[in-house]
């Protein structure tokens, strides 16, 4: 039997991203993701244009605001959007968000001093994209455990984000013994993080997070994932029990997207 994978496979906002420093290992605290949607304008300049302005704004101000301790840029690469940017930042409180405006634009100042030259960098920065945007919200779910990036790549790599429809009849049972006996073995996912709704459209989304070296490596790694779900449960009545269960708490929706990251805008 091949188990539904509802809730097996899986996002912001999202890489280096999540912040590997911030956590102690004996007790993991959530950590706060923002995720801005922007939209390329189509009319806009080219693309090596928009990542030497994008690039130069993260070298000068995201790089050095110590509250936002992850970032990421994300480019469309299968979505329903192709005009889809996904900005990310990793906050480690609430109040931490708010905070870090002030910091970055006293960074602004500093790196723009001329108040002409200011304008004009932010004028060229917003021409890249139309005027429609979206804000979203998340927390991280350390309780059903993570895998973290050790070897950020100087290439760009596949982000893999699924989003799931929580049911709200249930709380995952079962999840942290998945990722510990599937998720964290399987050598092709390069790093996992589960994500919760905290502010936005829909409280019911769940978002995983799944870091590849190459598109081809997703395929291969749902292979691993049968072969590790065999393994770890190798009688077809207790994997039919194991998934039922765990299943019990998502409504059978879900939505996928592939981003590729920015490497060297990643923080």
């Amino acid at each position: 039997m091949k188990p539904n994978k509802i809730s097996v496979l899986g996002m912001l906002l999202f890489t280096s991203l999540l912040s590997t420093g911030i956590r102690a290992q004996e007790e993991p605290k959530p950590v706060y993701i923002t995720v801005t949607t922007m939209h390329r304008n189509l009319d806009a300049p080219d693309r090596k244009d928009w990542q030497k302005t994008e690039q130069e704004y993260f070298d000068k101000i995201t790089s050095k605001n110590d509250l936002i301790i992850g970032s990421e840029i994300l480019n469309h690469y299968y979505t329903a959007n192709s005009t889809e940017v996904l900005f990310v930042s990793v906050y480690k409180t609430w109040e931490d968000i708010e905070k870090s405006d002030d910091v970055s634009n006293e960074l602004i100042k500093k790196a723009w001093p001329d108040e002409k030259a200011r304008k004009a960098f932010f004028d060229k920065q917003r021409s890249y994209y139309t005027t429609m945007h979206s804000d979203e919200i998340y927390t991280s779910i350390p309780a059903v455990g993570e895998k973290q990036l050790k070897n950020p790549s100087k290439e760009p790599m596949i982000v893999y984000v699924r989003k799931s429809q929580l049911s709200m009849k249930g709380q995952a049972k079962g999840m942290k013994e998945y990722n510990e006996k599937v998720t964290f073995k399987n050598p092709y996912i390069k790093a996992y993080y589960p994500h919760g709704h905290l502010w936005g459209s829909d409280s019911r989304d769940f978002l995983e997070a799944f870091l590849f070296d190459s598109f081809s490596d997703i395929e291969k790694s749902s292979d691993k994932d049968d072969e590790l779900i065999k393994a770890a449960w190798p009688k077809e009545e207790d994997r039919k029990t194991f998934f039922t269960e765990m299943n019990k708490a998502f409504t059978g929706l879900h939505g996928d997207y592939i981003y590729h990251n920015e490497p060297t805008m990643s923080k």
